[in-house]
């Protein structure tokens, strides 16, 4: 059996059905035997680090493995990006590059290069994979391919990466001789203890908070984490990347938080007793650059399968109360038999949340049925309100991320994704093709100027397949995060950020017209009225949306301010009425309505 044979069944034994790739001279084989291959199916990229970012999406949408397959040199050095993206969100994806033939491959690391196209493709990536390899034996490539799969599934997920030259794709093997990974035998820590510590501090705790994170759908604990929630009648504040693990109508869910967090989550995180931080490594974007400024009244804890997440704080400035390291699923499975419900539920605690979510809104109102330009806002909430259950719906980065975040109201099973840690312009574009072909649901793909600008090829692919990928630009003519940051720090001195100081941006029109997608442009609030037309699209669809160009993103903190500076707290007075509120176990009553907020 031809090796590249071999491999392309593993993957397809593993339930891998599409294969992403940009093919080259290196990686030839693979993609032949990917062609031939009756379970499998391969999907040309125009870009290396598109075809990559397409794979990530399909493993977030599958909970499977994402695959994708490039050539030595520039097509290994392309997918860098992607790959970084998929360590730092946890992501398992298989990269499988071809390498030039093991006779041309260099002796030494003092010689630069030897083979055409050569690249040492191992020490490039070793610092975004949980495994990397040179294949250089044929009798190894299923213990090689075994090793990967395993290391990116186990423990906290990532990608792994197999460098396979091009004459060992060639090479004749017997499958029945080949070694196999034997995983090691790991015994998961004893976390009874400290669960129980966990039981006596949410018993003791008046104002609680759980935060939500991205890990918890990576976890597959989704309906763990809302049960847990609901149990104690907990509220629960999210993270970006756990958005959609709860429905924005429920009512314990109040909101986002973080740097550009509405107010009222960050309100609830700052004058809280008790935050449980699930699935989150708590960064800086959460906490706010100053840590020693969050939750400053509150123990803190948290739960993460990363040891190395939970000791990462400096003692002086940040301390967990409690940590404890363990997957969710076995937390929440060893949580369950302690759980003692509170009579009293927090219901003054959870009131006055709400009062605040009343008090401060994120959408503006005034700007409906006018004609001026797009109010990011109130064009995001009416996408959420057209949105079904189930539709898949990915951000980009910049500022349409952040007011996607902010406005969007999630339902029930929908899924919410981008790029959360490394966020590159451009992804959001790509990765829609992995969705897309990953689940039968409709993907609604937000993204900014600047971005598409970076990926607008990738509309190829989507014209190829005739994917069900709405496309929303938000045009406001230049890179308005970076617009807003130049205004912070440097007096507004706009320099690479818009077309009167760099850039230039083409006629979107034409750029869909020549990809035969069809196109749809939205100037004013009022012609917002036309979205549902935009809706009815099956198949692929542009929509241009002119977002006001001046339009902030608000609230956001100051790059490096601590979180307090864009929150501060509630009167002392005011807090203490609630406190004692929250004592009496028997009130069934709020004490802070919306009326007296």
């Amino acid at each position: 059996m031809k090796l590249s044979d071999y491999v392309i069944d593993f993957l397809a034994k593993q339930g891998v059905k599409h294969n992403f790739l940009v093919s080259g001279g290196a990686v030839i084989h693979l993609v032949d035997s990917t062609s031939k291959h009756p379970d499998m199916d391969y999907i040309c990229g125009q870009h290396e680090e598109h075809s990559a970012a397409a794979a990530d999406m399909y493993s977030r949408v599958t909970g499977n493995l994402g695959v994708v397959m490039t050539t030595s040199g520039p097509g290994a050095t392309n997918i860098v990006t992607s790959v970084a993206n998929a360590y730092f969100d946890s992501i398992p994806m298989l990269c499988i590059t071809g390498q030039v033939a093991r006779f041309r491959i260099r002796k030494s690391k003092k010689l630069r290069q030897r083979g055409f196209q050569e690249t040492d493709v191992v020490s490039l990536f070793q610092g975004i994979t949980k495994y990397c390899s040179l294949v250089l034996k044929p009798e190894d490539i299923r213990y090689e391919l075994e090793k990967a799969i395993y290391l990116a599934k186990e423990g906290r997920p990532g990608p792994s990466l197999l460098d396979i030259p091009d004459d060992l794709q060639r090479v004749d093997i017997d499958p029945l001789t080949l070694r196999g990974f034997t995983p090691p035998t790991e015994q998961k820590p004893d976390i009874s203890e400290k669960v129980k510590t966990l039981s006596q501090m949410i018993s003791e705790s008046q104002r609680p908070v759980i935060i939500f994170g991205a890990g918890i759908q990576y976890a597959k604990s989704a309906k763990e984490a809302l049960s847990f929630a609901e149990f104690h009648n907990i509220p629960v504040v999210c993270t970006w990347g756990g958005a959609d693990v709860i429905p924005y109508a429920h009512p314990l869910n109040m909101g986002c938080i973080g740097i550009c967090g509405p107010r009222a989550g960050n309100f609830a995180l700052q004058n809280s007793d008790l935050v449980i931080a699930l699935g989150t490594r708590l960064s800086p974007n959460i906490t706010g650059g100053k840590q020693n400024l969050f939750a400053t009244q509150a123990k803190k804890v948290m739960i993460d399968i990363d040891e190395e997440e939970l000791s990462k704080f400096d003692i002086e400035t940040f301390t967990l109360d409690l940590s404890i390291c363990s997957d969710l699923k076995d937390f929440f499975a060893a949580h369950k038999p302690l759980q003692i419900k509170k009579s009293d539920n927090y219901l003054n605690w959870r009131s006055l949340i709400e009062s605040w979510k009343e008090r401060y809104p994120i959408c503006p109102s005034g700007y409906e049925n006018t004609d001026f330009k797009v109010q990011p806002h109130l064009f995001v909430k009416m996408i959420s309100a057209l949105a079904s259950e189930g539709d898949i719906i990915i951000g980009d980065t910049g500022a349409n991320l952040s007011w996607m975040l902010q406005a969007f109201e999630t339902k029930s099973n929908q899924r919410i994704f981008s790029a959360w840690n490394q966020t590159p312009m451009g992804y959001a574009l790509p990765a829609s093709i992995g969705a897309a072909l990953a689940s039968k649901n409709k993907v609604i793909c937000m993204i900014g100027d600047g971005g598409f600008m970076m990926c607008m090829q990738e509309l190829a692919t989507i014209r190829r397949h005739n994917l069900p990928v709405l496309i929303f630009l938000f045009n406001n003519a230049g890179h308005g995060i970076q617009k807003q940051t130049i205004d912070n720090w440097l007096q507004s001195n706009y320099a690479a950020v818009d077309q009167a100081s760099g850039l230039y941006f083409p006629d979107y029109k034409k750029i869909a017209a020549a990809f035969d997608i069809p196109y749809f442009k939205i100037s004013t609030n009022r012609e917002l009225n036309s979205l549902p037309d935009v809706w009815k699209h099956n198949g692929p669809c542009f929509c241009d949306v002119e977002i006001i160009e001046s339009e902030k993103i608000a609230p956001m903190l100051k790059f490096g301010a601590g979180i307090e500076d864009l929150d501060p707290k509630i009167s002392t007075l005011e807090l203490e009425k609630v406190i004692l509120e929250c004592q009496n176990l028997n009130s069934k009553q709020s004490l802070y309505s919306v009326d007296n907020a």
